[in-house]
């Protein structure tokens, strides 16, 4: 705790956790929240229900998880480190399981823009997911293919 507070006055950064697919599937649910440009409460707030579903996290662990989600994903310009880890590590099931928790998190401020759209799309193809399944995805939220 000192530490910290040393840290923080000194300017010192805390050391961030080595991306695994662990932060890569929660950078990818930051990234889908940004990629209209506008981060909205209903996006974070959808994340963090996911994080907390799919790693049984306390609602508190969910928002430092997705706060050092957010500072992984500033810092990474490239989508494919992210999709890349988690198609090695994660199978299948849990790839389309995460695909259909970036449709929520692209929706939960009810509208899905063009940049979240072509975001989803690339995702898929890099994440292995069955065309079919996208294809459904996209319908299950009243969306045409």
């Amino acid at each position: 705790m000192f530490n910290a507070l040393i840290a923080r006055l000194t300017g010192a950064a805390a050391a961030e956790p080595e991306l695994d697919a662990q932060f890569a599937v929660a950078a990818l649910l930051v990234r889908i929240a940004k990629a209209d440009a506008h981060y909205a409460y209903e996006e974070i707030a959808e994340i963090d229900r996911v994080l907390a579903r799919t790693w049984g996290l306390n609602p508190v662990e969910a928002m430092k998880m997705r706060a050092t989600a957010e500072a992984i994903e500033a810092r990474a310009p490239d989508t494919a480190e992210f999709t890349g880890l988690v198609q090695a590590h994660t199978p299948y099931l849990q790839r389309a399981a995460l695909f259909d928790s970036l449709w929520d998190v692209s929706l939960a401020d009810r509208e899905l823009h063009e940049k979240e759209r072509r975001f989803l799309d690339a995702v898929a193809v890099a994440l292995g997911i069955e065309p079919g399944h996208a294809a459904d995805a996209a319908r299950r939220r009243g969306v045409s293919p």
